[in-house]
């Protein structure tokens, strides 16, 4: 039998942030991977955007991580040399209804300690952004965009300049609590084999429910069941008409259609919602109709048959179908009984965002 010190199941960007952070505390860490290459799950299905921290509840683990890992990660960013651009956010109004929502999300913004955010009203929206309609706004500096794939290279580089090692086209099928440590059941290319670890941390994004309930011991009845929020991206085939981010007043399954931007200065639009019964990454182009009328509502001029079916993610929630988003939910052994495990569960956005700083979290659990 293999053993290993740490054991990390998942290389997308949370798994290799905690990876990364536990070696750099020292610890022998091993990344496992089923598919060939890091960053191929819910980590390449995204909208890229670095978050302020604006909309989660005070004191939650989503507003903590978001706010602190938003800082570190633009510091981080400028020291390993990661593409991403500060090019800051409007959350708009588009109807008189609509204004105390802003009033409600610039009181929260300001208690999780985003300190630059901005009210502003329709004179300056319409000097700002003369194509968009709306009456009134809040605007985000910090918040941004980043290549997401560049900063998961650079994070698989530290972990590997500080010992940890990535493994792919291996996955965990089981597990069982043997002499105090965690025995894994891994299948790989070869007969599959099985791994001992003192310490193992499962990211594996929306296969997590799955993997934790194949480890005998566990207590299932604290395993959240899955429900499947896919959001669907439509890209747009004219030239970008806004500078910034553009963002709905949210609703509560999540933060509407917006205007997202990459790094090469195109649009696209999204995420909606769409609830669905098991994970399917195709994107119906019928969807489009609901993106127009959505689109519309602040940007009038947008033209018919300009948008297309780009890419799709799916939202592994915890809260039950269509129920509001709840927060981040991260267990150890007090909440599950097996010693040595700590299960990342609804691991969405701001995910992104909070990478160092969730990792951080998880290190000091279980270090």
């Amino acid at each position: 039998m293999e053993k290993v010190d740490c054991l990390v199941i998942g290389a997308g960007v949370i798994g290799l942030a905690v990876a990364r952070a536990l070696a750099l505390a020292g610890r022998e860490v091993v990344v496992l991977e089923t598919n060939d290459c890091i960053g191929s799950g819910m980590s390449s299905r995204n909208s890229e955007v670095i978050h302020a921290g604006i909309y989660y509840p005070r004191a939650s683990l989503k507003a903590r991580f978001c706010v602190d890992g938003r800082k570190r990660l633009y510091e981080y960013c400028k020291a390993h040399n990661v593409p991403f651009k500060r090019c800051g956010k409007f959350v708009i109004a588009t109807s008189e209804q609509q204004q105390p929502g802003l009033q409600t999300i610039l009181e929260n913004a300001r208690a999780n300690g985003v300190d630059d955010i901005v009210p502003l009203d329709r004179a300056e929206m319409r000097t700002r952004e003369p194509q968009l309609r709306c009456c009134a706004a809040l605007w985000s500096p910090s918040t941004g965009i980043i290549d997401s794939h560049s900063y998961m290279l650079a994070l698989q580089g530290d972990l590997e300049d500080a010992g940890g090692a990535v493994v792919f086209d291996s996955s965990v099928t089981g597990g069982i609590v043997t002499n105090g440590k965690l025995v894994l059941d891994v299948h790989d290319s070869g007969d599959g084999f099985r791994l001992a670890a003192n310490t193992v941390v499962n990211c594996a994004g929306i296969d997590g429910d799955k993997l934790a309930g194949a480890i005998e011991g566990i207590n299932i009845n604290v395993i959240p069941e899955y429900s499947y929020a896919k959001g669907n991206y439509f890209s747009y085939s004219g030239k970008a008409p806004f500078a910034s981010l553009i963002y709905p007043v949210p609703d509560e399954y999540g933060l509407g259609i917006h205007v997202t931007l990459d790094m090469s200065g195109n649009i696209r639009f999204g995420p909606d919602v769409e609830w669905i019964d098991k994970p399917d990454y195709e994107v119906n182009p019928n969807r489009g109709e609901l993106f127009y009328e959505a689109i519309r509502s602040y940007w009038p001029e947008v033209k018919s048959e300009s948008l297309f079916p780009a890419y799709s993610g799916i939202r592994p929630k915890i809260n039950g179908r269509g129920l509001p988003a709840v927060d981040f939910c991260i267990q150890d052994e007090t909440e599950h009984g097996v010693a040595g495990l700590i299960n990342l569960f609804g691991i969405e956005s701001p995910g992104l965002t909070s990478s160092l700083a969730l990792a951080d979290y998880v290190r000091d659990l279980a270090c």
